[in-house]
């Protein structure tokens, strides 16, 4: 069957499925062989040389699955369940809280400076949206605060995992598209730490615009500095944490998984000083982390066997000759694929996507002239580093599908434990200012790709 026949009905039949509800492991999977099957005909097994198509397929999923950086991804899993099940991070935000309690928007900036800080540890988004909502929702909500505010600071801070390392989604790509984790990790440092920062700088300003939307606190509980001395230790253990992770890796002195392993240690030892270590909560987190680690794995075998489908079959070729016969110009191709992440980080899982799309887009991208891109000059960026900015873009683009309507999953962790009064469409509404912070940073990253590059 021609190929671009092919292409047309692996996309309606990928909506087909997802929209009927089939999990994107098992829809990947069986598209995967209809793939082949429209390709090659029943003669999937052997060849003349007794590999078939799904042997090769095969062998693409053990090597992936048997790369030794991927065992990062339940140790950094296993430390967020560890910490969202201690009360490490309520005493961060406790403490947090007593030093901005008399700023004006102070509890939705702690949030936000909680969100950075528990990004930096772990990677996490899911979880960190909903330990934001359990901890610091109903404060809000109790003094006043305007609720599109709170569901938004929440949910666009919680989803600062993406970005800022040491995040999965960094990890995952890295391992699709062979390109340095370390390098990936480096230039995402300034762009997440700024997307954080533009937060906080949103927030203090609409909180001046219209004072009504983030009451202070009632006078008589005045905060002395001596209550804020005391209330340093609780920032400690995450700073510790952030340290050994983030240190070990920037520092040289371990890889991406040693450093995994070293901070779920650290978690193990600061949650055994603080006597909050049982059988009980080391048997959730160990739960949870078989569950998200499977959920995982399920995508990337069905995703990766189909993108080595469509790869045999001839499709990045024909998707690649199709964008660049359209005689765009090097922004217009851009734009094009932006558009095109946007629309699929709304309706499938980020782990997909990169499976998926990057075997198409990244032979692309390195077909373009480099002084378009803007990554030549004075900076004298290698080839390499293509890759590398291509996955922050990728990254800020899964940003704006975690809060995109209308399967965006920061909505629906959000309120699996808001009031029952907050509903799904209130939630939507919140995110609106949020994903236009998040638009104009990804259209900075792409006017000045520099900004990925001041840690090379």
């Amino acid at each position: 069957m021609d190929i671009g026949l092919i292409s047309v009905l692996l996309l309606v039949g990928i909506v087909v499925l997802l929209g009927i509800g089939m999990p994107l492991g098992f829809a990947s999977g069986f598209l995967a062989v209809a793939v082949l099957f429209m390709k090659f005909g029943p003669d999937l097994l052997l060849d003349t040389f007794g590999r078939g198509p799904l042997n090769i397929l095969a062998a693409r999923m053990y090597g992936l699955t048997t790369d030794y950086v991927i065992i990062s991804v339940p140790l950094f899993i296993f430390m967020a369940s560890l910490l969202e099940r201690s009360g490490i991070a309520r005493d961060m935000f406790n403490s947090l809280n007593v030093w901005l309690s008399r700023t004006r928007g102070g509890i939705a900036i702690v949030t936000s400076v909680m969100a950075i800080i528990m990004a930096a540890m772990s990677g996490i988004i899911g979880g960190e949206i909903v330990l934001l909502g359990l901890i610091a929702l109903p404060h809000m909500l109790r003094l006043g605060y305007n609720q599109n505010l709170a569901i938004g600071t929440i949910c666009a801070s919680g989803s600062l995992g993406t970005m800022i390392p040491p995040s999965i989604v960094l990890i995952i790509y890295g391992l699709i598209t062979e390109t340095s984790i370390h390098a990936l990790f480096k230039a995402a440092f300034l762009p997440g730490f700024v997307l954080g920062g533009l937060y906080i700088l949103y927030i203090i300003v609409r909180t001046r615009l219209h004072p009504e939307q983030a009451p202070l606190p009632e006078t008589g509980n005045e905060v002395t500095m001596g209550d804020k001395i005391r209330a340093l230790p609780g920032l400690l253990p995450p700073l510790l944490i952030v340290f050994v992770v983030l240190g070990s890796i920037y520092g040289g002195i371990t890889g991406i998984t040693e450093a995994a392993g070293m901070g779920c240690v650290a978690v193990l030892v600061l949650i055994l000083i603080r006597g909050e270590l049982d059988w009980s909560l080391f048997k959730d987190a160990m739960m949870r982390t078989f569950k998200s680690t499977g959920t995982i794995l399920w995508i990337t075998f069905g995703a990766t066997a189909l993108a080595g489908a469509y790869t045999i079959a001839g499709g990045p070729t024909y998707v690649a000759n199709l964008i660049v016969g359209a005689e765009l110009p090097t922004m217009g191709i851009l734009l094009v694929m932006m558009l095109i992440f946007l629309f699929l980080g709304a309706i499938m899982d980020w782990v997909g996507i990169v499976l998926l799309v990057m075997p198409v887009f990244l032979p692309i991208i390195a077909r373009l002239p480099a002084e378009e891109l803007g990554l030549t000059g004075a900076l004298g960026a290698a080839p390499a580093f293509v890759s590398v900015w291509f996955g922050i873009l990728f990254c800020v683009n899964m940003q704006v599908s975690f809060l995109s309507p209308p399967f965006g999953p920061a909505a629906f962790y959000l309120k699996s434990v808001a009031p029952p009064h907050i509903s799904l469409p209130a939630i939507f509404r919140g995110f609106m200012p949020f994903i236009v912070i998040q638009l104009c940073m990804l259209m900075a990253i792409l006017l000045f790709p520099e900004i990925t590059m001041v840690f090379r």
